[in-house]
């Protein structure tokens, strides 16, 4: 199974991070804690710009759950066609050409899923299989990949479509000033992106999905996830995030490697999801690697911010793109979220 190419879209409306924060501070007025409590939370998320659905000033209008979900599948569905498009055109393939859709997404809901909507809009193969995953969150883009290339492993002929649209400002709760909120509201952005796995049966080259290894940690739940209810999407964000990183990270990846024969000292190069500046600093210290190595992961999270489950799938792009491998050379690719679990990919270029 190889990863043949990646793309991936942005909505138009680009904003500088101290724009953001002014138009939330002056939204939410005498709610907060303390003057500047905004201002100061989002100075620290390592963000200096973000793409936002719509125009800052017109998210006063999404006064319910419904108006908020039913912009998010119109942007949704845009932003997913110029991913997909942007993925595979390069590679020569037309939409109606790859066998399987999956699409990952936490930020909206929608039935038929958005992958079914794109079956008519892009005029994609109606035997496409499609496989929507909802609720995996910042984990799923490389949860996405691992279980496609399950996919294209028993469909060696084959070429899967991983589809990611996480549109985190269609989540801001505009009645809860507690810190979780403000710190999503200063960290999350959005975006799309969609990563193509070709089976060993094809023509398409790449680095070669050599194993994968999902781990859940048991009795973490409240770590990060979601509370739904009629005002929409909630965040539950503990402060313990750094904390079970470098609790299992390290044996995890030592156990994983250790079972094709090698260390971390053998991996040429970390494709980690951007999960924020205490994520990164826990990915770092855990895998005792220096700040450098995760370089590309930090400059996605200053670009775009965090975009849950497609964060790692834009670090995957610019390694593509920018940074391929020596023939041979390892990369491991690696994203934790909601469980909480986390998922390990292990390329060969």
């Amino acid at each position: 199974m190889r990863i043949a190419g990646a793309g991936s879209a942005f909505p138009p409306h680009r904003y500088r991070q101290q724009e953001i924060a002014a138009a939330l501070a002056a939204q939410w007025g005498r709610k907060l804690p303390h003057a500047g409590a905004i201002e100061l939370l989002h100075s620290h998320c390592g963000v200096d710009w973000r793409h936002l659905s719509f125009p800052l000033d017109s998210y006063v209008e999404l006064d319910t759950f419904g108006k908020t979900n039913n912009a998010w599948i119109e942007t949704a569905l845009g932003l997913g066609e110029q991913a997909i498009c942007r993925a595979i055109t390069p590679l020569g393939i037309a939409p109606d050409e790859f066998h399987s859709l999956f699409f990952t997404t936490v930020t909206g809901i929608c039935s038929p899923s958005l992958d079914a909507r794109l079956v008519n809009r892009m005029r994609l193969s109606p035997n496409v299989k499609r496989v929507p995953i909802f609720g995996l969150g910042c984990v799923a883009g490389a949860a996405g990949i691992a279980r496609a290339a399950d996919y294209v492993r028993a469909f060696p002929d084959e070429v899967a479509v991983l589809l990611s649209v996480e549109l985190c400002s269609l989540t801001w709760q505009r009645d809860d000033v507690s810190v979780a909120n403000l710190i999503s509201a200063g960290l999350f952005g959005d975006g799309a992106a969609a990563v193509v796995i070709a089976g060993a049966h094809t023509r398409f080259a790449g680095p070669e999905v050599v194993a994968t290894r999902s781990t859940f940690y048991p009795g973490s739940e409240q770590v990060m996830g979601w509370d739904i209810s009629e005002r929409g999407f909630r965040i539950v964000l503990s402060p313990d995030v750094p904390k079970v990183i470098l609790e299992h990270l390290r044996e995890d990846v030592d156990v994983f490697l250790g079972e094709f024969g090698l260390t971390r000292h053998e991996i040429g190069s970390l494709i980690i999801h951007s999960g924020g500046p205490k994520v990164l600093e826990a990915v770092q210290q855990a895998l005792e690697v220096p700040r450098a190595a995760l370089e590309a992961s930090w400059q996605s999270l200053r670009q775009v911010g965090n975009l849950s489950s497609a964060s790692v799938l834009l670090v995957l792009q610019e390694a593509l793109a920018h940074a391929r491998g020596a023939p041979g050379s390892w990369s491991l690719l690696a994203a934790m979220g909601p469980g909480f679990c986390s998922e390990l990919v292990l390329l060969r270029w």
